[in-house]
């Protein structure tokens, strides 16, 4: 399975990964959504009603963990990690807004179509990004 995030993810991963409180961050990903067949990823919140694209709100690290947004593609066997936030801590919140959901599920799919996307690869115990937009 290929894993991708939108600018969004990126910029909100590595200014809560810079603080503190927030260094599980990246171990917690890695756990959660590398070397899973997609079937062990079609759990959490559902935002959207379509089986073939789930739009998925989950939790993981445990209670006062991160809360993730992403989109499934399941025919390309594609994840699409839009953002992140704590639940806890100083950054920490509940939820984002329904506008908010609604506003990253349609810059996914626009970064969809035009390729402005990063791939993740683990490289050790770090999530590397890897720029995927089209070069001229």
């Amino acid at each position: 399975m290929d894993i991708y995030c939108i600018e969004e993810f990126k910029k909100e991963f590595e200014q809560l990964i810079s603080k503190k409180n927030y260094r599980s961050l990246t171990k917690d990903i890695i756990e959660y959504f590398f070397d899973k067949n997609i079937d062990g990823l079609k759990s959490g919140t559902r935002l959207n009603n379509n089986d073939e694209t789930p739009y998925i709100k989950k939790r993981i690290g445990g209670r006062g963990g991160f809360r993730l947004y992403f989109l499934l593609i399941i025919r390309k066997e594609s994840l699409y990690l839009l953002f992140v936030h704590p639940k806890t801590g100083p950054d920490g919140s509940q939820n984002i807004t329904d506008e908010a959901k609604a506003k990253l599920y349609k810059r996914v799919l626009e970064c969809i179509k035009s390729n402005f996307l990063y791939r993740l690869e683990v490289e050790g115990n770090k999530l590397k990004f890897v720029d995927c937009k089209v070069k001229p």
